[in-house]
């Protein structure tokens, strides 16, 4: 399999072009100089990134003096690198045809990436809706992160069903070579059904709301069970081939996406179900209560796991790459994860674990934002 887009060392490559005046006083590179053509869905990973930092801080089951407006930063932050993603991949899609088509349609490995816009979309919306309101005013929050909900969640039906038929008819894959970045196709429509709930309280009672749950609830069942059946092929993958490059050493975070985003969704779709659906609301907060206990232990002990891979690859001397951005999103899904089950249980032990959770999604934050900035500035990132 081709190697990920991005995913090469942080190392400048031999006979590069001549440096301008600013880049030989300054060490940095001009933005002028950025090649749009390198420029891959993989980067919406940065905004899901950013945005769940947000969603997380609103999602904590603890009330800290300026957690609140830190949300609102971050969220800001969020939606202005969406904005800003949205029309560099649109110059991307316009100018470099060629090198986008050969992105979906021939290379595997960039492919799957194409999951990281629709939940950068959703997230960002979600966002609007629980911290933007403050900002912006409820109203236009409810109608920003309905339009990003829809146009996410289409696009998410899209791509779970479309790179999955791409893997099937075109690409040449082996399921000897799966790892977890197959996830991030099927995990979008989770993300869907966690972030719809949310609108249901602003439509119109009756059928309006019942509709929107009950396709939440669809959208719960595509990304559940889709990613039951990609789960065993990734793992043969990496029990086969063992982890193809250091730089991709931390895709191993993504399989927490599919269990944090699956708690949290079906927390989110019982609290939605007490006024629209209440003969199945007695039956939902229970089964949401044992799901999450059940799901979050696996997430838990798989947490273990990628950290003592990563740590151990960090020490082979791992390189910057933009997979490392995995560290964050499937963190704070387990954030919102075990922030639901402390909301609902009162367990204080889950109350620590989603603070626990969030200290280290900060710092991988700060990592992962870190090197990007970084990779910018000195050019070895998206460089001509």
């Amino acid at each position: 399999m081709s190697t990920l887009a991005d995913v090469r060392p942080l190392v400048r490559p031999a006979g590069s072009s001549r440096r301008s005046r600013f880049s030989r006083f300054t060490g940095l590179t001009p933005l002028s100089r950025l090649d749009l053509a390198q420029l891959g869905p993989n980067w919406y990973a940065a905004v899901m990134g950013t945005a769940i930092v947000a969603n997380g801080a609103a999602a904590l089951p603890v009330r800290l003096p300026g957690l609140i407006g830190f949300g609102e930063v971050m969220w800001a932050l969020g939606a202005a690198g969406l904005l800003v993603l949205a029309g560099a991949r649109l110059v991307h899609l316009t100018r470099h045809r060629e090198a986008a088509r050969a992105q979906l349609l021939d290379n595997p490995a960039t492919a799957v990436f194409y999951g990281c816009p629709p939940m950068a979309l959703l997230a960002v919306g979600l966002g609007t809706l629980l911290l933007g309101s403050r900002v912006i005013g409820t109203g236009p929050a409810v109608a920003l992160d309905a339009v990003l909900w829809g146009v996410g969640t289409l696009y998410a039906l899209i791509v779970a069903a479309g790179i999955p038929y791409l893997m099937i008819t075109r690409h040449p894959v082996s399921a000897l070579e799966a790892n977890p970045t197959w996830l991030l196709p099927v995990v979008a429509p989770l993300v869907a059904s966690a972030c719809g709930p949310a609108l249901v309280p602003h439509l119109p009672a009756g059928l309006p709301q019942q509709a929107l749950l009950y396709g939440c609830w669809a959208l719960f069942g595509i990304g559940l069970l889709a990613t039951l059946v990609l789960l065993p092929v990734v793992f043969t993958g990496l029990f086969h081939s063992k982890v193809p490059a250091p730089a991709l050493t931390p895709a191993l975070f993504l399989v927490l996406g599919p269990l944090g985003q699956s708690v949290t969704a079906i927390h989110q779709l019982a609290d939605a179900a007490r006024p629209v659906l209440p003969a199945l609301a007695p039956v939902m907060l229970p089964l949401a209560e044992l799901y999450g206990v059940a799901v979050t232990g696996v997430a838990v002990l798989w947490l273990a796991v990628a950290l003592t891979a990563n740590l151990r690859a960090r020490r082979a001397g791992m390189p910057f790459a933009m997979t490392w951005w995995a560290f964050t999103f499937p963190v704070g899904t387990c954030v919102t994860g075990a922030s639901a089950l402390a909301r609902h249980t009162g367990f204080g032990g889950f109350t620590g674990l989603a603070v626990g959770l969030y200290l280290l999604l900060g710092a991988a934050w700060l990592l992962a934002a870190g090197g990007t900035a970084a990779g910018l500035l000195r050019g070895r990132l998206l460089a001509r």
